[in-house]
C-alpha cells in the first residue's frame, strides 16, 4: 500500500509525498506554483471521474481522445467546506451520432457513479479521525 504524508517546508508551506516518490507542493493561493489543500481535492475529483470514465470513452473514441475536466465551487467560509463542486467535462463528441451520444453519456456518467472512490466519498461522507503522535518519544 502506498504510503502518504506532507512534510513542512516553511510558513503554511508543504510538500506532500509518496512512497511511489511522487511530490507536490502545498501553500497558501498567494504563493505562485503551489496548490492549496482545496485545489488538491478538487483535482483529485477531476482527475478520478477522468480516470472511471477512460475506458468507457477510449472504446467509443478512440485511445488518442482528448478530454479536460474543469471542477469549480467556491468555499463557504463560515463552515470553512466545500458546499458544492461542479465538474465540467469537454470533450469533442461531433463525430457521434446522437443516438451514440446519449448511449454514451449514460455509460460515463454510470462509470463515474460507480467507480470514482473520490466522488463516491465526496458523495457519502467520510468518517475522518486524528491525533497528535509525540515523534520525539521512542
Amino acid at each position: 500500500m502506498t504510503e502518504l504524508w506532507v512534510e513542512r517546508t516553511g510558513v503554511r508551506s508543504y510538500t506532500g509525498r509518496s512512497s511511489r516518490g511522487a511530490q507536490v507542493l502545498i501553500g497558501n493561493e498567494d504563493v505562485e506554483g503551489v496548490f492549496t489543500p482545496g485545489e488538491l481535492l478538487k483535482i483529485a475529483l477531476a482527475a478520478c471521474s477522468g480516470m472511471a470514465s477512460d475506458a468507457p470513452l477510449r472504446r467509443r473514441l478512440g485511445d488518442d481522445y482528448r478530454v479536460t475536466i474543469r471542477v469549480s465551487g467556491p468555499a463557504d467560509r463560515e463552515q470553512e467546506r466545500y458546499p458544492h463542486l461542479a465538474e465540467r467535462m469537454e470533450l469533442d463528441l461531433s463525430g457521434l451520432p446522437e443516438d451514440e451520444k446519449a448511449r454514451l453519456l449514460t455509460v460515463v456518467h454510470r462509470a463515474i457513479d460507480q467507480v470514482c472512490t473520490v466522488g463516491r466519498t465526496l458523495k457519502s461522507g467520510t468518517e475522518v479521525t486524528f491525533e497528535v503522535a509525540d515523534a520525539g518519544v521512542s
